[in-house]
């Protein structure tokens, strides 16, 4: 098979030597796994800010809320969960206060289950465009990850408005110089959530189950999470096959980091980083191998 990239070809006089021609377009053979097409990335920039303009316009346009909703569903949820996790069943939040400890797990885990749940059907829901036009398939999942990076900046305005009111009123919270990895948790649940993703919608092109093991799994995999609990909570016997989760050590270095309670561990933080970073390039280079010929099996 031959990759061909559609655009418009330069006007080159008819006399001009054919090693001085300058085309726009180029047929090319099929390019090995790791060649990931980056630069032509790069040139679609502005094709990924229309697609995140449209991912907005097209979910709260007819809604009523419309944008009141990226601070209602953690509200209500933040809510819930102290309700009936720590006034009812008790759970620990290790001393801080209830509805902090939760919001700031929820918005870190709902930002990483949105990229991940989105794009692992990025093939399935854009079969139809990506059969008839070319540019970079991976603009679309990159524009749900920046999307919810959008979603996930609105919520954290939220987090910070009850944690400054909360460090005002005198609560026993203690943020500190790990505040400075936040910039890097937040790219690393991207970059694993991108990844993870990427490797389902290559796989569901052959192995539609996956998406229904998807939707069922990343509800269980939030009580594998410490959101609702911290890991120091858990029982000894369980607490490093929870450590497991890559998830782990970044959520509880994000609650660190402004609540000072907890513990802060090199080891799970570094293990973190480096499970994100192979699950993001093995990502690629799968969705890289699939993307060429998926219109044939999706």
């Amino acid at each position: 098979m031959h990759k061909v990239e559609l655009s418009m070809i330069n006007s080159i006089p008819a006399d001009t030597p054919a090693d001085e021609q300058v085309w726009d377009s180029e047929i090319k053979p099929q390019s090995n796994l790791f060649d990931l097409h980056l630069k032509d990335v790069w040139n679609y920039r502005d094709l990924l800010l229309l697609l995140v303009r449209r991912d907005f316009v097209s979910f709260y346009k007819q809604t009523i809320f419309g944008p009141l909703w990226f601070f209602i569903q953690p509200i209500f949820t933040t809510v819930l969960f102290t309700f009936i996790f720590n006034k009812m069943g008790g759970f620990s939040t290790d001393g801080s206060p209830a509805p902090l400890f939760y919001l700031s797990g929820i918005i870190a885990w709902n930002y990483f289950a949105d990229c991940f749940s989105k794009t692992s059907t990025v093939f399935r829901d854009n079969a139809s465009i990506f059969g008839k036009v070319y540019f970079p398939r991976l603009i679309m999942p990159m524009s749900i990850v920046v999307s919810n990076l959008v979603r996930f900046g609105v919520q954290f305005l939220l987090f910070i408005v009850i944690f400054c009111y909360y460090l005002f009123k005198g609560a026993a919270i203690e943020p500190n110089i790990t505040l400075l990895l936040f910039p890097i948790i937040m790219l690393l649940m991207a970059l694993l959530g991108l990844g993870s993703g990427l490797i389902i919608t290559a796989m569901t092109t052959k192995y539609r189950d996956l998406a229904f093991l998807v939707t069922f799994g990343i509800q269980l995999l939030m009580y594998a999470t410490p959101v609702i609990y911290p890991l120091s909570s858990a029982p000894e016997d369980y607490r490093f096959i929870l450590s497991l989760n890559p998830l782990s050590g970044l959520i509880e270095t994000f609650r660190y980091g402004f609540l000072g309670k907890g513990e802060f561990y090199l080891q799970a933080f570094l293990y973190s980083t480096i499970v994100s970073l192979v699950v993001f390039i093995f990502g690629l280079v799968i969705f890289n191998k699939v993307e060429k010929n998926f219109v044939d099996t999706v």
